[in-house]
C-alpha cells in the first residue's frame, strides 16, 4: 500500500500522502503501480471526454480540454520533463552541458515544440476516439505511457545529479517490465473491437518507440533522469493515441 500511496502522491495532484521516508525501495514500489495510476488517470481522461460530448462540445473541443485536465491532475511534470529532455537532445554541447540546459527551468524552441506536439497530438487522437466511440482507447493510451515509464527504469544507470533518477534507475526487473507489457497489449486486444490487432499493435509501438528515446537519452545524457521519465511517458500516450484513433 506505501508503493500505491507514494504512485498517486508522486504521478497525481490527488490529496494522498506517502510514506515518510522514500527510499530505492519505496521508489522501485511506486514506479512498479505507476500503470495502476494511468489507468486512474486514463480513466478520468475518457470520462470527461464522454461528458463534454454528451454535453455538447465539439470532439476537437473535448479531446482537447481532455488532455488539458490530464495535465492538471499530474501537475503538468510530464510536460515538462519532455521540454527539458527535447531542449536537452537540441543541444549540441557535451553531457554535461545538456544537462546544465535541461535544469535551467527554462523551456527552448525544442520543448516548445515537443509541448505542442505532446499536447495537439494526442488532442485530435482523443477527439477521433470519441468521433468512433472508442472510450477504453484514451484509458489504454494513458494507461500506456505509464507502462513506458517502469520498461525506462530499467535502465540502470542515474545521469549525475538527478535525485529522481537515482531512485528509480535499475529498480525493475525484467519480469515486471514483461509482465506489464504482455498484460497491457492483452487488454488492448478489446480497445478496437473490429479490428483486435489495432490496439495490441499501437500498444507495441508506442513501448517501443519510448524505449528507444529512453536509451538514446540515457547514452545523451549519461544516465536516467526524472526529465526523461517524462517524456517516455508523453512519447508513448501520443503514438498509442494516434494509432488507436487510426479510422476503420
Amino acid at each position: 500500500m506505501n508503493g500505491l500511496r507514494l504512485a498517486i502522491s508522486w504521478l497525481t495532484v490527488l490529496p494522498i500522502r506517502g510514506p515518510d521516508v522514500v527510499d530505492r525501495t519505496a521508489a522501485g514500489s511506486a514506479i512498479r503501480l505507476a500503470p495502476v495510476v494511468g489507468v486512474l488517470l486514463g480513466t478520468g481522461a475518457a470520462g470527461l471526454l464522454w461528458v463534454l460530448v454528451q454535453a455538447g462540445a465539439s470532439a476537437a473541443l473535448a479531446g482537447l480540454l481532455a488532455v488539458g485536465g490530464l495535465a492538471l491532475a499530474t501537475r503538468g511534470m510530464h510536460l515538462d520533463g519532455l521540454a527539458d529532455t527535447m531542449d536537452g537532445l537540441g543541444s549540441y554541447g557535451p553531457p554535461e552541458r545538456a544537462r546544465q540546459i535541461m535544469k535551467s527551468g527554462g523551456a527552448g524552441p525544442f520543448g516548445v515544440a515537443g509541448i505542442v506536439f505532446a499536447i495537439g497530438i494526442p488532442a485530435m487522437s482523443f477527439a477521433a476516439l470519441a468521433d468512433s466511440g472508442r472510450w477504453f482507447g484514451v484509458v489504454l493510451a494513458v494507461m500506456t505511457g505509464r507502462v513506458a515509464a517502469v520498461l525506462a527504469c530499467r535502465a540502470s544507470t542515474a545521469a549525475p545529479g538527478t535525485g529522481f533518477g537515482a531512485l528509480v534507475a535499475g529498480t525493475q526487473s525484467a519480469f515486471v517490465a514483461v509482465a506489464w507489457s504482455v498484460a497491457t497489449v492483452t487488454v488492448a486486444v478489446s480497445a478496437v473491437p473490429d479490428r483486435p490487432w489495432l490496439g495490441p499493435l499501437a500498444v507495441v509501438l508506442a513501448l517501443a518507440a519510448a524505449a528507444v528515446l529512453v536509451g538514446h537519452c540515457v547514452r545523451r545524457f549519461g544516465g536516467l533522469s526524472g526529465d526523461v521519465l517524462g517524456a517516455a511517458v508523453e512519447t508513448a500516450v501520443a503514438l498509442s493515441a494516434v494509432v488507436l484513433s487510426l479510422p476503420g
